[in-house]
């Protein structure tokens, strides 16, 4: 693979254009295996959590698969432009929206109790590298939007269920491409709130240390609630 120096402050999203020019391109073929997420993350000079970011990102508009393992392959050369805009589509639309929403908080309320039974020592300094950095980029939007992701994947990862982490791809990843602009405008780039969020991110992952199931899904619960509360005002 030939990697480009990353510009972007929003790498994950960079990485995703990169490869997926290398396979529309032809320069990686259908069944092509890609290097591990350990080599891709060293060569383009990222964390293995932005760079899971984009191989889910990837996946989710079914360029690649991602095998028991983590072992990546070109699944087609064009994106499933249906997969990839069906829920792109609904942005702040009503019902739709709210349904999405509600299948998250079902998903990740759970995914919060199964981490705090299942988490390594690996999970936890991942999840803490995470939350640190949320405190020092309260208030930048970009960043901001990036490590509330990372740090959601990180727990599905944390589950060490690839069924769990598949959902969430296909539930998580949309609903953040489907409300990104009230993300970026009413949640991180407001350092009140983003502090806010810091705190509640504090909480979850405090319960995945103290392996408590009951605690993680109860923080879990109030985080995602705080968040929808937000995003339930600007549905039309």
């Amino acid at each position: 693979m030939e990697i480009e120096k990353l510009e972007k402050r929003n790498h994950y999203e960079e990485i995703t254009e990169q490869i997926r020019g290398m396979i529309t391109s032809g320069k990686l073929k259908v069944g092509d295996k890609l290097p591990s997420t350990k080599e891709m993350a060293e060569r383009f000079g990222v964390g293995r959590s932005t760079m899971r970011e984009a191989l889910s990102a990837l996946k989710a508009v079914g360029l690649i698969e991602i095998r028991q393992g983590g072992v990546c392959r070109v699944l087609r050369d064009q994106p499933l432009s249906e997969a990839a805009g069906v829920l792109d589509t609904l942005q702040l639309q009503g019902s739709p929206l709210l349904e999405l929403l509600e299948a998250r908080q079902s998903l990740e309320i759970s995914n919060a109790a199964i981490a705090a039974r299942k988490r390594t020592e690996a999970d936890i300094v991942q999840l803490k590298e995470i939350v640190d950095q949320m405190q020092a980029a309260a208030g930048d939007d970009a960043e901001g939007e990036r490590l509330d992701l990372a740090f959601h994947q990180g727990l599905a990862h944390a589950t060490h269920n690839s069924i769990i982490v598949q959902l969430f791809d296909t539930i998580m990843l949309q609903t953040a491409n489907a409300i990104r602009d009230v993300r970026r405008a009413e949640i991180y780039a407001n350092r009140d709130i983003a502090q806010q969020l810091h705190r509640e991110h504090s909480a979850i992952f405090e319960a995945i240390v103290n392996g408590d199931p009951k605690q993680a899904s109860e923080a879990m619960h109030v985080h995602l609630q705080h968040v929808e509360d937000i995003v339930h005002k600007h549905v039309r």
